[in-house]
């Protein structure tokens, strides 16, 4: 198999996506950060005491989504079109997170979907550190993803 990631020499490079076409693209990612039920539960009542949240997360998802291409090397910067997080639980001790990034462009948005769930859950972490330090996040996966040359791709639920 050839890897486009690496020029005649076997260096890294960016991939040259100038002949690409341009097409919708969308792509969701999932993690999750498994916390005593007591964290859960303060986060839901709105109790940690530095704030909403699942809101401050929001936000972090949306911005790392953003500058994904700050965080990962060989990444294109992107326009994108729409970053939607939602938050959901198992009512016990497990918060989910999942993003869906779109953007009408050359190349996909896998990376900047996986991006905005790992910052969301790494900001969960950060805020309910003083109640809780072995928060356990993972495992972050790509969900699906739409458009582009390899076609769409799905995990089974």
């Amino acid at each position: 198999m050839e890897f486009s990631h690496f020029n005649e020499q076997g260096r890294a490079r960016m991939v040259d996506v100038s002949d690409k076409e341009i097409t919708k693209r969308s792509a969701a990612a999932r993690s999750k950060v498994t916390m005593d039920p007591g964290t859960l539960e303060a986060i839901k009542s709105g109790s940690v005491g530095k704030g909403d949240v699942l809101a401050v997360a929001q936000v972090a998802g949306i911005m790392a989504a953003k500058q994904t291409s700050d965080w990962i090397p060989m990444c294109h910067p992107l326009s994108l079109t729409g970053v939607d997080i939602r938050f959901s639980d198992n009512s016990k001790d497990e918060l989910y997170i999942e993003a869906t990034v779109k953007t009408t462009g050359k190349t996909g948005v896998e990376m900047e979907a996986l991006t905005a769930v790992s910052a969301a859950a790494l900001t969960v972490y950060d805020m309910c550190k003083a109640l809780q330090k072995d928060m356990v996040i993972g495992p972050t996966m790509l969900v699906s993803k739409s458009g582009g040359k390899n076609g769409n791709y799905g995990l089974e639920a």
